[in-house]
């Protein structure tokens, strides 16, 4: 007699969606995805302490809070938002915050590596374009003083 076939063998006692390879089930994180635990604890507060809870905090905000960094970014973040709410400059208010992020994200490089390499090549594009629109001046100059000579 052959081996039966482990595929089916399993068939009757798990559904579809528990086989490897089926997409149709994706587990979310309940910290990620703001639902209560299975424990049936309270749901998150209405008009609560947002640092306490936000709901529906953005995917780079829960990475960047996931790694070694979390307190820079958390005070990176507090930063940014009385700036804005008193309609300061983002840049020179937050500038020693940003500057203990990024040496933490610097000490921290193996988790943080995307953000850091998204960075570079960010400041890289802007190298580029920045260059690209010197040579474009100094043509501009050269053709108008061009011009004048020829008067």
């Amino acid at each position: 007699m052959s081996s039966p076939d482990p595929k089916t063998e399993n068939s009757d006692s798990q559904p579809p969606s528990e086989e490897l390879g089926d997409s149709s089930t994706v587990w979310k994180d309940p910290v990620e995805s703001g639902s209560p635990n299975e424990e049936g604890s309270d749901p998150p507060k209405e008009g609560g302490d947002a640092e306490e809870e936000e709901e529906g905090e953005c995917g780079f905000c829960l990475f960047m809070k996931g790694g070694g960094c979390k307190e820079s970014f958390t005070a990176w973040e507090v930063c940014v938002e009385e700036a804005e709410k008193n309609k300061e400059d983002i840049v020179t208010k937050c500038m020693e915050v940003t500057s203990t992020l990024k040496k933490c994200m610097d000490e921290h490089s193996d988790y943080y590596q995307p953000i850091l390499a998204a960075e570079r090549a960010a400041e890289e594009q802007v190298k580029k374009e920045l260059e690209g629109d010197k040579e474009k001046e100094v043509s501009e100059e050269e053709a108008a003083a061009m011009k004048q000579a020829r008067g």
